[in-house]
């Protein structure tokens, strides 16, 4: 096992100034080397951070730097799988944001990619790190849930203020709702359920199919009426593809049932992280808001009303730090200090981990196009008015 530091490149500098502190954290075994991006003023905030790291605005001559082992991608959605192919093809190891890909063409060519050349790729979803979901991974994988039947997973979170630059113009967030209509950004919410029931893994589960169903979209031609005026072509009607809420109901080959929620343009206090689990022996459901905790119960073992001796839920904190999985317990105290409750540092650690010690990263490639898949089945469900759209077994076929 080689413990040499990794030497890095951060691929969207804007976005990656969220994950100075992670850097920092891991500075032992991450060596920062150089950063991308087309806006000159981001470039030179690096550069005053860190004075020997190299600048680029041009990707594929970053490429060519033969100092540079990785690649944080951090781009805008749309660029996350052709600039992990190409740098798969330099010779560099890949930790891409979400969401993977958002075609199955692309995902194909991924996997076959990172099959081929044998580097690591692991994609960034950061709520599979939190505290608490690691917590509930922990205890489903001692079995403490009984069989696990039914999960929820929601992102729900007011981004309009993301949608558009300040003179009205569309950003890439603002493009992807103007022009699809479905899942569009999936991982959040799937994620941590997705390795409760350790779907993809030897022994676990995989999804089956996808029904899903988009409300009205009412939110941002408000948004932009109220903002820039009744005469923005985005205040017109029929100028949003995608609806306000999108639900999807998928299914597992062993027949578990999963509802996913997305929705980051309603006009309400946010809601990032709602989770929710039923076993056979017990069930976890997250809090609705900061002022609410995550709550678990468990059979025979829970808390019961003195008066009438009717179950209890009580807090997830109960059951902490003794039921902390391992990576908690290992890195917490790094983690903690970090954003998305310690997920921005544990995915590099993750990812570093995995290339130090030649191993699969737990947010595989196969993970990936997985969880990223739900993005175009979910349109091609809703255009066919719900209708369960089959997912493909990216790995049984292995890439062929």
């Amino acid at each position: 096992m080689s413990r040499k530091p990794v030497k890095l490149a951060i691929v969207g500098g804007n976005r990656g100034a969220s994950f100075m502190n992670a850097l920092s954290s891991l500075s032992d075994r991450i060596q920062l080397t150089a950063t991308c991006d087309l806006n000159e003023w981001v470039l030179l905030q690096w550069k005053e951070k860190f004075p020997e790291i190299r600048t680029y605005r041009d990707y594929h001559e970053m490429l060519k730097d033969p100092s540079v082992d990785a690649v944080f991608i951090l781009s805008p959605m749309h660029l996350h799988a052709r600039q992990s192919i190409d740098a798969l093809n330099a010779g560099k190891h890949v930790l891409s944001e979400v969401i993977a890909t958002r075609t199955l063409e692309e995902a194909w060519e991924l996997i076959k990619t990172v099959e081929r050349t044998g580097l690591k790729y692991m994609m960034s979803e950061n709520y599979c790190f939190s505290r608490s979901n690691l917590t509930i991974k922990h205890m489903a994988d001692q079995g403490m849930f009984g069989e696990i039947t039914y999960l929820e997973g929601g992102y729900i979170h007011d981004l309009r203020h993301l949608i558009h630059h300040p003179d009205g113009s569309l950003t890439w967030r603002g493009q992807l709702h103007q022009q699809f209509n479905g899942i569009n950004y999936p991982t959040h919410s799937i994620g941590p359920i997705a390795q409760w029931i350790n779907l993809n893994k030897e022994g676990g589960d995989r999804l089956k199919q996808v029904s899903t169903f988009v409300s009205k979209s009412r939110s941002l031609q408000r948004y932009f009426s109220e903002h820039f005026g009744k005469d923005h072509p985005a205040a017109g009607n029929g100028f949003w593809q995608q609806g306000d809420s999108a639900v999807a109901i998928l299914q597992t080959e062993k027949g578990v049932l999963i509802e996913l929620r997305v929705d980051w343009t309603s006009v309400r206090p946010h809601n990032k992280t709602h989770y929710l689990l039923q076993g056979t022996e017990g069930a976890f459901i997250t809090g609705r808001h900061h002022q609410e905790d995550d709550l678990i119960w468990f059979k025979n073992r829970s808390p019961q009303h003195v008066e009438d001796g009717s179950e209890m839920w009580e807090p997830l904190q109960n059951y902490q730090p003794q039921y902390d999985h391992p990576t908690w317990k290992q890195w917490g105290a790094f983690a903690v200090g970090t954003k998305h409750g310690g997920g921005d540092f544990l995915v590099l650690e993750e990812f570093i981990s995995a290339i130090q010690e030649d191993r699969e990263p737990s947010v595989d490639v196969y993970d990936a196009v997985t969880w990223s898949s739900i993005f175009s089945l979910s349109m091609e469900s809703v255009k066919a008015g719900g209708l369960a759209i089959p997912f493909p077994d990216f790995k049984a076929k292995r890439g062929e």
